[in-house]
């Protein structure tokens, strides 16, 4: 009896080195500008092409400007690299998707849309936060630069298999509450290093009645638990989703496809390596005050009067036994690969439709790529971002990790979709709580922490 993690793992070893080190085939190979150069110039210097370079998709995402005057590039290292990524996917005959093309976007949510994430395979990228892809009971995790040159040099890697951990996630999501709700608490639960050697799979009735875009949401943050990666057995939703996108398989390579996803579930009797069940049928909205993703609270509650983290409380100029709500905002940020689709950008403006922008809040709202443009202009929905004031922007990382011009101020707080509240992540001094983009919105519409039961 296999789990969902070991019957993809045992279909992709090429070779076992030792009893826990494989050498891994990868299914599909996502880059960006940020960690491709140096893996290309490592390539250059032994004159070798790329081994696969239809398994390989460029995008870029965390360096282009996203603010709709920020054209052409000013800062002189992102221009550089996204010029880079661009000669070097066309010297290896690499599919890349240049600022203005019709699919660019963040590379997680550009994979999920066009049908190249699919279930039962391996997928990696440069980047923390591929375990998104796993939403779609797909192996897919980050690696570093020398593995990225791996990877293009022979699509494969040699890694250490990753322990096991179930997290059973049982009662019913409660009104008002999302999938980042749901995934704040369970870090918040399982700790920083909870998830250190293991890769989680997420079951249970409450994931079942997630969105696919919920279910990637989850998925994005089980990287911090410090797990390698978290996954999801896909479902009808899994398959409805893709049948809908361009690249998937068609016709009777659908029919294929479709039967072998159905054996990948993990079997009844299977057994993890750790299991976990978490009750959630009391969730509230989540948001954490600290300066790292498991430190956080429910909306309602009160920092934790026995808390001793002194330095992280005085960087974000909280103090013990208080609540956050009510506190004043600076800055709203909605988007990141961790809430910058459709179904993020609806509930946003389900949120802030009719209402009006506090005229001290800055909001900045940045979809995951062109086709979630497409689909919010169709929509209607940058209509009610543009009535209710708030920046509508160009699709990229953008203020998530602040690697261009699109960061917070020092000192200001920022209530943030993204992934990563560490300190400095969104500008040097800035302040950053996590949150939903429900409580995100919720924010830019009073000016304060703002529990968004109230406008949903």
């Amino acid at each position: 009896m296999k789990t969902l993690f070991e019957k993809i793992w045992d279909q992709h070893v090429v070779k076992s080195v030792s009893e826990n080190l494989d050498v891994l085939y990868i299914d599909r190979h996502y880059i960006h500008e940020v960690t491709s150069p140096q893996a290309f110039a490592g390539l250059n210097q032994r004159n070798q092409k790329v081994f696969r370079p239809d398994q390989t998709t460029a995008t870029v995402d965390h360096n282009v400007p996203t603010k709709k005057s920020g054209f052409p590039i000013k800062d002189a290292m992102s221009k550089q690299q996204i010029e880079t990524l661009e000669k070097n996917c066309r010297e290896h005959n690499i599919e890349c998707f240049e600022i203005g093309h019709e699919n660019q976007g963040i590379v997680h949510v550009i994979g999920p849309e066009l049908g190249l994430t699919l279930p039962g395979t391996t997928i990696v990228c440069g980047d923390s936060h591929t375990s998104t892809h796993g939403a779609f009971g797909a192996i897919a995790f980050g690696i570093g630069t020398t593995q990225v040159e791996q990877v293009l040099s022979a699509q494969s890697l040699l890694i250490t298999r990753p322990k096991t951990m179930g997290i059973e996630v049982s009662g019913k999501m409660p009104d008002g509450v999302s999938a980042k709700d749901l995934a704040l608490y369970i870090i918040s639960m399982v700790g920083a290093n909870g998830g250190s050697g293991y890769f989680i799979e997420f079951f249970g009735p409450a994931i079942s009645t997630l969105s696919m875009e919920g279910r990637m949401t989850l998925c994005n943050m089980s990287i911090e638990m410090g797990s390698r990666g978290g996954m999801i057995a896909p479902d009808e939703k899994t398959y409805h989703y893709l049948k809908n996108t361009s690249l998937a398989p068609k016709n009777e390579e659908w029919e294929k496809a479709a039967k072998f996803w159905k054996t990948l579930p993990t079997e009844n009797n299977a057994q993890f390596d750790k299991k976990i069940t978490v009750d959630i049928s009391a969730l509230a909205p989540v948001l954490t005050y600290g300066t790292s993703p498991d430190q956080s609270i429910a909306i309602t509650e009160s920092i934790n009067s026995d808390c001793d983290l002194q330095a992280e409380l005085a960087y974000m100029g909280f103090k013990k036994g208080e609540k956050l709500l009510g506190k004043n905002v600076d800055h709203v940020f909605i988007g990141s690969c961790t809430n910058s689709r459709i179904e993020d950008l609806r509930i946003a403006a389900s949120v802030l439709k009719g209402q009006k922008r506090d005229a001290n809040t800055v909001v900045w709202i940045v979809p995951g790529s062109r086709k979630v443009i497409d689909q919010a202009k169709n929509e209607g929905l940058i209509d009610i971002f543009d009535s209710f004031g708030a920046e509508f922007r160009e699709p990229g990382c953008s203020a998530c990790l602040a690697m261009n011009d699109d960061k917070i101020p020092a000192g200001a707080l920022c209530v943030s979709t993204s992934n990563r509240n560490f300190e400095g992540r969104q500008g040097k001094g800035a302040r950053t709580i996590l949150a939903s983009p429900a409580t995100a919105a919720a924010a830019a519409i009073t000016g304060k922490i703002t529990d968004p039961r109230q406008y949903l």
